[in-house]
């Protein structure tokens, strides 16, 4: 079977800095696999590259059959494809409803809308107790529920998540990573950007290790977890 995503010498810069540097990975339907590295290494930029929001300096992207290297941000969460980004990034001055809206931008079958709104506020019941609130009001974790939230308004079959657990206290932490099993046995397929390495090790299937711009290592978690070279990037060890 074809994987639902496949990546192929993938390269992003920034001007005259390369951050990605002819990376090759793919993910199979219904795995998890995490995206592990020290701050820097390139792993935002593979994941906002894959959506569009930063160009494709060169290589190629297929998703589901298709070649979406060039596709435009807009078209690639109804083709099925969406990302959680770093930082939340929820827009604080509307409420928890119209962010979420937001998600199911370019979605025109309303059947499939609507069934995405009983999706989240079952995941989510405090975001529907909340729906009329400031989105800017919400507690972090709060926040970091609505962000993968909203990129589930669209029915995702590939959802990035660009560190979850970032700044949140550690029972939410939890929360996010039961989250992310749930979502896999509902069918979403994940791929995880995380520098809570002991926490994606447990939940993923397989990993690959960045560290400037490249991968040095890749395999099972099992694997990854006895590598010199993931201790070595996390803790500085020669």
């Amino acid at each position: 079977m074809a994987p639902l995503l496949s990546v192929q010498s993938f390269h992003v810069h920034y001007g005259p800095v390369q951050a990605v540097r002819g990376i090759d990975f793919e993910i199979r339907e219904g795995e998890i696999i995490a995206l592990l590295g020290a701050n820097g290494a390139g792993k935002s930029s593979t994941m906002n590259a894959l959506v569009g929001l930063v160009p494709v300096a060169s290589g190629k992207v297929v998703f589901d059959g298709r070649d979406i290297t060039h596709n435009a941000p807009e078209t690639l969460a109804p083709a099925g494809l969406t990302l959680s980004p770093e930082g939340r990034r929820v827009f604080g001055t509307l409420s928890v409803a119209e962010n979420l809206m937001m998600g199911a931008y370019g979605i025109r079958d309303k059947t499939a809308i609507a069934a995405a709104w009983d999706r989240v506020y079952s995941l989510f019941p405090i975001l529907h107790e909340r729906r009329d609130q400031f989105a800017g009001t919400l507690s972090g974790g709060q926040q970091q529920m609505l962000a993968v939230a909203r990129a589930l308004m669209s029915g995702p079959r590939l959802l990035l998540l660009d560190e979850p657990s970032l700044g949140l206290a550690p029972k939410i932490v939890e929360q996010v990573f039961e989250l992310i099993l749930l979502l896999r046995d509902q069918g979403v397929t994940l791929a995880v950007v995380e520098q809570n390495v002991a926490m994606a090790l447990e939940v993923a299937d397989r990993g690959y290790l960045m560290a400037g711009g490249q991968f040095v290592v890749s395999g099972t978690t099992g694997e990854l977890a006895h590598s010199d070279a993931l201790h070595s990037a996390y803790l500085g060890a020669d």
